[in-house]
């Protein structure tokens, strides 16, 4: 097994249990690392308040285009997206839908959620 198939879910808007700004510099420099490694995961899939990041005026667009540039899959909720009136704010990673976060999940040797 390799960390190429491994997906990572992000269905928060930060990292852990904390208060906001915390959290949010916890997943900057999770991501930042993550980008910075000789490994990276296959897929990262964003739902929920987790589609935050990948939006326009987020603070990880950097780290996220990076790794999106590697070759790392990065699956957006678009259910989540139009919920939150965000669908036209989608700066990196593809739209896709529950199924695809499914697939990505399926194939993965292992899935983590942060």
């Amino acid at each position: 097994m390799s960390f190429e198939d491994t997906t990572i879910i992000i269905n928060r808007n930060g990292m852990g249990e904390a208060e906001a700004e915390l959290q949010g510099k916890l997943i900057y420099n999770y991501l930042r690392l993550l980008d910075e490694s000789d490994t990276l995961p296959g897929v990262i899939c964003f739902y929920a308040d987790g589609i935050f990041l990948v939006v326009e005026g987020s603070p990880v667009l950097d780290s996220l285009r990076s790794m999106e540039e590697k070759g790392v899959r990065l699956i957006v909720c678009g259910t989540c997206l139009n919920f939150y009136g965000k669908a036209d704010q989608l700066a990196v990673g593809i739209m896709g839908g529950m199924t695809d976060i499914i697939e990505a999940q399926r194939l993965a040797d292992k899935v983590i959620t942060i």
